[in-house]
């Protein structure tokens, strides 16, 4: 017989760590198979090799939850602004979570069904409305007896308790993460209040996900943390962030940052600075360790070695990675032989190689949030006569940046 896999809960009440995965939706649309704009997850239909192999890369770089290929997999989302799917979220929903079964069962993984953030909360539709898009998707992770749910990618933390609210249903453990920073989320509500009342809507696991670096998501965590324990609640805490550096950003994170979404690169973390990430993320309490929008398998593989004296093992995918670059002891240069030290790589600066390059951006926050007109679902795709708009609206946030 097959051993039987420990459960999140089993594990994190053990404290161990727990390893999530990385960003699919940049992954993938960087290999061709997600479209930039809508974000959605088609490819689970219609590319299912290149999601099964996505899986098995972070599988072998170490991570122990395979999050199903589900962002943005609402009906909502898949007809809103110009789309023209002939795909379902059902569809979708279940393709995801077949290849994410199929990948955890080859190591020691759990499947996460996952839901986000809906046009519909932003185009102020009712909590009842809401919720029933969150209750169709699990419908399919029920039927596909997923291990654990995520509500992750949410900027308000209303939206966020209702997916709890539906999620808890399920019997199943629930985890929910934020997309927000120190500021709290896009209502103001402090980091503390909103990881307090994402667990009395029935969350286990609390945390942060997106539109922040490693670092000011772990800062975040650290305020969700204290707010819990001041309320005398109790939780196990996560953390998913960007892998680019973000330290410009303001309440509303990268997608504010001029460079969103396709000149990120000069920002990208190296695995050293992963390395540093996985450490301070466990120091703060944070057991769920994994990554978002820009996370690639070796950055999950450096988090997975940081960590490994305190989780006793390393992943298949260190095999062709020697600790702190001593693989480097085998490179023909010798100049580049004398970099196979931790010190080196741990102490680098890394130069952008841009001479021009600045290195901070000016954030374009128009302080636009649910109930305004821009963010309004409709189906049709965006006209001429909104996109003067939306120039003019550029424009006038420029000038009084």
């Amino acid at each position: 017989m097959a051993p039987v896999r420990k459960g999140l809960l089993e594990r994190l009440n053990a404290g161990e760590v727990v390893i999530g995965d990385g960003g699919f939706v940049f992954a993938l649309e960087k290999r061709g198979y997600v479209k930039a704009g809508p974000w959605t997850p088609e490819a689970a239909v219609t590319h299912p090799e290149a999601v099964r192999q996505l899986h098995r890369e972070f599988l072998r770089a170490g991570s122990n939850v395979m999050q199903t290929f589900t962002f943005y997999a609402s009906d909502d989302k898949l007809e809103n602004r110009g789309q023209t799917l002939r795909i379902t979220g059902t569809q979708i929903n279940e393709a995801a979570c077949d290849l994410a079964r199929e990948v955890a069962s080859e190591g020691d993984a759990m499947v996460a069904g996952g839901v986000s953030q809906t046009p519909s909360y932003l185009s102020c539709k009712s909590e009842t409305e809401v919720k029933a898009i969150f209750k169709k998707q699990l419908e399919v992770f029920m039927k596909k007896n997923v291990d654990f749910l995520i509500a992750e990618y949410f900027e308000h933390v209303e939206e966020a308790e209702w997916a709890v609210q539906v999620l808890k249903t399920s019997g199943k453990p629930v985890a929910a993460s934020l997309c927000i920073g120190p500021e709290g989320d896009m209502h103001g509500v402090s980091p503390g209040e909103c990881a307090v009342r994402l667990v009395k809507a029935g969350a286990q696991i609390v945390g942060v996900n997106c539109h922040f670096d490693p670092m000011t998501c772990v800062k975040t965590v650290k305020m969700m943390k204290e707010g819990v324990e001041q309320a005398k609640l109790k939780a196990h805490y996560m953390a998913q962030p960007l892998a680019y550096h973000t330290p410009d950003c303001n309440c509303q994170g990268f997608i504010d940052l001029p460079e969103f979404p396709f000149a990120l690169e000069p920002r990208i973390l190296t695995r050293w600075d992963m390395h540093k990430y996985a450490r301070e993320a466990y120091k703060a309490g944070i057991r769920f360790i994994g990554g978002c929008c820009g996370f690639e398998p070796y950055h999950i593989r450096a988090v997975t070695e940081e960590l490994a004296p305190e989780r006793g093992i390393l992943p298949p995918g260190s095999e062709k990675h020697g600790m702190w670059g001593a693989g480097l002891e085998m490179h023909t240069k010798p100049w580049v032989r004398a970099r196979a030290r931790r010190d080196y790589w741990e102490n680098l600066l890394p130069a952008s190689g841009r001479p021009k390059c600045p290195s901070l951006s000016t954030p374009e926050g128009w302080g636009v949030t649910k109930g305004h007109a821009d963010l309004l679902q409709h189906k049709e795709a965006t006209s001429a006569q909104e996109m003067k708009h939306l120039l003019e609206m550029q424009k006038k946030a420029k000038s009084s940046a």
